[in-house]
């Protein structure tokens, strides 16, 4: 069984940066295309950024691209998300999501497996 958990989650004002992790556990982490999502109150979940088994490969939903960015540590098992130039609108729960497809999804129902959730909440 995957387990993810996502952590680095806080109130912060408009402009600020913040980072997101989220630990998976499992020997299979590499195996894992990594994704995060994100859903706002009164909204449904949507797709924020994926990232390749290697890392070599990334895709953001046009909303983030050029503000946030992706990575991972396959040795650690963990996966990031740093926020940059945050927005009033970025606030949301973000959830990390793993899945065995071989592509870059961002289909909420491809993913396999799902953290918890961390709250962003940004003032403006």
């Amino acid at each position: 069984q995957v387990q993810l958990v996502e952590s680095g989650g806080g109130l912060v004002q408009a402009g600020d940066s913040l980072r997101l992790a989220c630990a998976v556990s499992g020997r299979t982490f590499s195996s894992y295309v990594m994704g995060w999502f994100r859903q706002a109150p009164g909204q449904e979940r949507e797709f924020v950024g994926a990232i390749t088994r290697s890392g070599a490969g990334r895709s953001y939903a046009d909303s983030v691209k050029g503000r946030f960015t992706i990575s991972r540590d396959n040795a650690k098992n963990m996966v990031y998300l740093q926020m940059n130039s945050l927005k009033p609108e970025d606030t949301a729960v973000y959830y990390c999501a793993a899945t065995r497809t071989y592509y870059l999804s961002e289909t909420e129902y491809e993913y396999d497996y799902w953290g918890q959730g961390t709250q962003v909440t940004v003032s403006s």
